[in-house]
């Protein structure tokens, strides 16, 4: 892959007197280890050094954001798991359906549904944007903007073509085996905006990922202080934890798509081609499958 290497940093220390308990983690003012520590934070992301809030206030934020958006739909998961490793008969003989009618028989109650639901979910995005621009970064910070429209597409259409190819073969075999449920990507009506339906919910599931599990969290962890690889872990197990409804293949999958996200993230520096590889991703998967389910003999449909 071609990469723009590891950005140097410039550790800024105030001069002045720092005040209260919490002032020396808040301003950049640190000794020996975490020292090196916020160092090695701040080459890894390009975070400036925290110098107005206090890693108890960022854990806080971050912790919020996390319940709000990617963190709740883990906990969701991981119940919705329970469910099916309880319920009797095997994971394949279950079905996770994607994206579903939500008023069946009623199109533009429905349509109307369907748009409120891709909506709202972009408002931890939104969240996301405005706490990047109270200290004065903004999503171009990570990566997420129009600078460079070109790299970013064509890196994104490789990751997908890489990724997606051994995705498809990971599911088949996750399945086969017993780990996992039947993934239905879409169940919607046969309605002129299905399509137009499916693009939008993959491009708002990729901005949602990419933006807060590898852009903010890991801007964040690097302001707390944590160790790149204990930041790289806890991406990519966030990442997995909120598909664990898939079963177990579609957990470990996500955790080694999350791992390689975090690896290019890191590399380049930016978002943009990964938000573009999800999208690409899910577009296929959500369209392939209401072009392919029933028509071919490989691909499974909801039992």
């Amino acid at each position: 892959m071609i990469g723009g290497g590891v950005r140097r940093f410039r550790l800024r220390v105030r001069t002045a007197a720092p005040v209260g308990p919490d002032a020396g983690a808040g301003n950049g003012i640190t000794t020996g280890g975490r020292v090196r520590a916020k160092a090695e934070a701040d080459s890894e992301t390009g975070a400036p050094p925290v110098e107005r809030h206090s890693r108890r206030v960022l854990g806080r934020e971050t912790l919020l954001v996390l319940g709000l958006s990617l963190g709740a739909s883990g906990v969701s998961a991981l119940i919705s798991f329970v469910g099916s490793v309880t319920e009797p008969g095997g994971l394949k003989d279950q079905a996770a359906t994607l994206n579903a009618s939500a008023a069946p028989g009623r199109p533009w109650l429905d349509l109307a549904w369907q748009l409120f639901g891709i909506a709202t979910a972009l408002v931890p995005v939104a969240l996301v944007a405005h706490l990047l621009l109270r200290e004065g970064a903004g999503l171009r910070t990570i990566g997420f903007d129009r600078g460079r429209p070109r790299p970013d597409l064509l890196r994104g259409a490789v990751i997908a073509a890489v990724i997606g190819s051994a995705g498809i073969a990971f599911y088949l075999a996750a399945r086969g085996l017993g780990f996992n449920l039947t993934v239905v990507p879409e169940a919607l009506p046969g309605v002129w905006w299905k399509y137009p339906v499916l693009v939008l919910s993959a491009v708002q599931n990729a901005v949602l990922e990419e933006v807060i599990v590898v852009g903010y969290l890991l801007r964040r962890l690097g302001q707390l202080g944590w160790r790149p690889g204990n930041a790289l872990v806890a991406s990519s197990v966030l990442r997995g934890s909120y598909h664990l409804y898939q079963g177990v293949g579609g957990f470990l999958g996500n955790v080694a798509m999350g791992t390689v996200f975090v690896f290019l993230y890191r590399r380049w520096g930016r978002v943009g081609p990964l938000v573009v590889a999800h999208a690409l991703l899910d577009i296929g998967a959500f369209v392939g499958y209401a072009l392919l389910a029933g028509k071919v003999g490989w691909l499974p449909t909801a039992p």
